[in-house]
């Protein structure tokens, strides 16, 4: 995934800089960084909610170097873990460059999309760029209709729509942001795709596999810890990884279990897949399930699973 070198003197008029996608949960903010990268930093998910941190994509160009970060969904939170995710978004808001506000094309225009654009009004001097993603899932006509609606939102330096599945101005996304970074060298190595540390990564991946095909409710109780990662003794082409999968009552661990293991065993599998192509090796995961009860209202849980203050 990450493959150091050296930061080399960049041309004349070089923009580098951080922009972050904000918006409700599941509009497509991560796959959309997945796609500017051009390749897998953030999980994605149909459930809503699925990011839970500031994950860092690397974007290299020739003329810049563009640094996206991909934020949780905004909401309203019922959790002390969904107060700290909107935290989280909030802060990164002031720290960035520019803004990507993403409103999916294949919904109306609601609630949630008038509190975030109320939100960003606040957040004065940073350009915004308005995008519409999905737009594979909708007819022209109606993207022309979002296009407008978006519009009234607000008052953005852009609006733009793209498609993160199948790359529609996907590069035209990425001109419009960089049009408003500094200029500056790089603040990455050529390369370097994210900063996020590996067993980070897999972690993700292991929460993303246990995402598939589960209830409704059940994947804002999952987290995944990676307890030991590492090349096995006297061998250069295994990495064994022990990781823990919490939920927060019995019965969403037998729903995780399955039948006599099944949908544990499927787990396992996607999630090996994953991070085999992540590593360029092969892995043997051992992943055991634990229940950590309420442990998005837990304060103590919450550090102990890696959510600080």
């Amino acid at each position: 995934m990450t493959v150091l070198g050296e930061l080399t003197p960049p041309p004349e008029g070089f923009r580098s800089g951080f922009a972050c996608f904000v918006g409700r949960p599941n509009v497509g903010k991560s796959t959309l960084m997945n796609a500017l990268v051009g390749t897998k930093v953030a999980i994605t998910s149909s459930r809503p909610q699925t990011t839970r941190r500031a994950i860092r994509g690397i974007v290299h160009r020739p003329d810049a170097q563009l640094i996206v970060v991909d934020t949780p969904g905004l909401h309203k939170p019922r959790t002390l873990l969904g107060e700290r995710l909107d935290s989280l978004v909030r802060s990164t808001l002031t720290e960035v460059d520019a803004i990507g506000f993403c409103v999916p094309a294949d919904q109306p225009v609601g609630p949630g999309d008038k509190f975030i654009a109320r939100e960003l009004d606040g957040v004065k001097g940073t350009p915004i760029v308005a995008i519409v993603t999905k737009t594979d899932l909708v007819p022209p006509e109606k993207v022309a209709e979002q296009l407008m609606a978006v519009g009234e939102l607000g008052d953005f330096a852009d609006i733009v729509p793209c498609s993160g599945r199948d790359g529609f101005q996907v590069g035209l996304v990425g001109d419009l942001l960089i049009a408003h970074l500094p200029e500056g060298p790089p603040l990455y190595p050529e390369g370097d795709l994210t900063d996020e540390p590996e067993q980070v990564l897999v972690a993700e991946l292991i929460r993303e596999a246990a995402l598939e095909g589960v209830r409704d409710e059940l994947p804002h109780s999952i987290a995944v810890v990676v307890d030991e990662m590492g090349p096995r003794e006297g061998r250069d082409d295994l990495v064994d990884v022990y990781a823990h999968l919490f939920v927060e009552r019995s019965s969403q661990k037998g729903i995780i279990i399955g039948h006599k293991g099944a949908r544990l065993k499927e787990v396992g599998a996607g999630a090996r897949r994953q991070i085999e192509a992540l590593l360029g090796t092969k892995i043997f995961l051992d992943l055991r399930i634990k229940v950590a009860k309420d442990w998005q209202r837990d304060p103590k849980q919450l550090r102990r699973l890696g959510f600080d203050d």
